[in-house]
């Protein structure tokens, strides 16, 4: 199951080292309700391999500004505290997973 995040449960797993993917979205964002059921999907499957997880744009706007996010949905991918990809708009699971999978040992 995909975490919810909040500013400082985000920076906490970036800092972590781990591999990271945060999905940053706003429920009156249609293509992010969409994309929901693709992250939780994506959070299940490589769960223990990566830490996946959601953060309202609308309710934590700290880390949204810090990685200048402009457009949602965009999902984020960080290792080593260090952002490694970037996707932005409604993608397919297969192309979350392209820039995940390169980021797990």
């Amino acid at each position: 199951m995909a975490i919810e995040f909040t500013d400082e449960t985000a920076k906490a797993a970036i800092e972590s080292g781990k591999v990271v993917v945060i999905d940053f979205w706003a429920t009156w964002c249609g293509p992010c309700k969409q994309l929901g059921p693709i992250v939780e999907e994506l959070a299940e499957k490589y769960e223990g391999k990566a830490v996946i997880g959601k953060l309202n744009i609308d309710e934590h706007t700290e880390i949204v500004a810090e990685n200048r996010i402009r457009s949602i949905p965009t999902v984020l991918f960080f290792k080593d505290g260090e952002p490694q990809a970037r996707s932005v708009g409604y993608v397919s699971l297969s192309e979350l997973e392209a820039k995940l999978l390169p980021l797990i040992d």
